[in-house]
């Protein structure tokens, strides 16, 4: 296959949270950092890695982002109830499911992402010919993110959310970042097959992974050694944390 078609990729941004704990009213991607709203950074990160096509999924205070991001050239796609990562994803389905590239799913609230780091990303998925690759961190403990379960060669067999993991896999230090490298064609097809039965009563995107073994295909992860990168801002001191981080 000609490697330029082979790592087109577009990209997929998730920005339609409240962000309940940012204690305000403003959509969470519309805070401000440095200067700019946390959208601008997922936006710039994506085109300077060279994505063909920008989506972004909204939700909460849709008409202010679309207005903020109008000469962005990025599609919006709206998602009315917030029925969780996987729902949002499939809300592009009309937009992205002929696409013929990768699709790199980005965080709106993920403002330190560097462009080197989306595009190792891509570059490692295509080494590995994985269907799914997952961007992962080891943070410091304590904290409430999904755990990474990998077999002793490497491949992820599944991303296990903070509230249903056993201890035995509280333990366990490599969290998901929420960023993913996966196959256009195999994403629409898996999330049709995802269904709400946890505690959170939502459609998490995680269960690709799953769904991605089950059918007998590769799913890798690549670890981003500096987790301040693919921080997610959820809270203001977080936000202070990250505009620290850029000034200095």
């Amino acid at each position: 296959m000609d490697k330029v078609k082979e790592n087109k990729f577009c990209a997929l941004i998730l920005a339609a949270g409240k962000g309940t704990r940012m204690k305000s009213d403003k959509a969470k991607v519309m805070h401000v950092l440095n200067g700019k709203p946390l959208l601008y950074y997922s936006l710039a990160a994506a085109k300077e890695a060279g994505a063909e096509k920008i989506v972004a999924v909204i939700g909460y205070q849709a008409d202010k982002v679309r207005e903020e991001f109008a000469d962005s050239g990025c599609i919006f796609v709206e998602q009315n109830s917030q029925l969780g990562t996987g729902h949002a994803v499939l809300q592009t389905k009309d937009v992205l499911a002929g696409y013929k590239g990768l699709t790199v799913i980005l965080c709106g609230d993920v403002p330190l992402l560097k462009p080197a780091t989306i595009k190792s990303l891509v570059d490692n998925h295509l080494a590995a010919k994985a269907v799914v690759s997952v961007l992962t961190t080891i943070p410091p403990p304590p904290h409430a993110y999904g755990r990474i379960v990998e077999d002793d060669k490497g491949n992820v067999l599944k991303i296990v959310e903070h509230n249903d993991a056993t201890e035995d896999e509280k333990k366990i230090g490599e969290i998901n970042t929420g960023i993913y490298c996966v196959d256009t064609k195999f994403l629409f097809s898996a999330l049709g097959k995802i269904t709400d039965n946890n505690q959170q009563r939502e459609y998490y995107l995680t269960d690709i992974v799953e769904i991605a073994c089950r059918e007998g295909q590769k799913v890798k992860s690549f670890l981003a050694s500096d987790y301040i990168e693919v921080m997610g801002i959820n809270t203001l001191e977080e936000l202070y944390r990250a505009e620290k981080y850029i000034i200095t």
